[in-house]
């Protein structure tokens, strides 16, 4: 599947108890017919999990981030930081870009 986040981005969640929070993307998840693409994001959907110990680790209860639906990110504009929509757009010599819609700016 082919997705206009990809990883390294700065994204905005849109939706959710981490709604208006920005982040960068550590990895995009694509699902299936059954289950719906995700995307894990820096220091976002924080959840707790409690490990148990092994030989190597001690084991207790850690914080980590959990995966996102990537219905509920938005690309963040590069000039300003808001979400905004991307288009890819073919130059003359045949390169394919992303250009962020708000401000027309190309996504590195």
């Amino acid at each position: 599947m082919k997705f206009k986040i990809k990883k390294k981005d700065q994204v905005v969640v849109i939706s959710g108890k981490d709604k208006g929070r920005t982040g960068e993307v550590l990895e995009v998840i694509p699902g299936d017919a059954w289950t719906p693409s995700r995307v894990l994001v820096s220091k976002i959907n924080i959840v707790t999990k409690h490990k148990k110990p092994t030989q190597t680790d001690a084991g207790g209860i850690v914080k980590l981030e959990a995966p996102l639906a990537l219905s509920k990110v938005m690309l963040a504009d590069p000039k300003t930081g808001k979400p905004t929509r991307v288009r890819i757009k073919t130059q003359p010599n045949g390169d394919r870009v992303r250009v962020a819609l708000k401000s027309g700016e190309t996504i590195a």
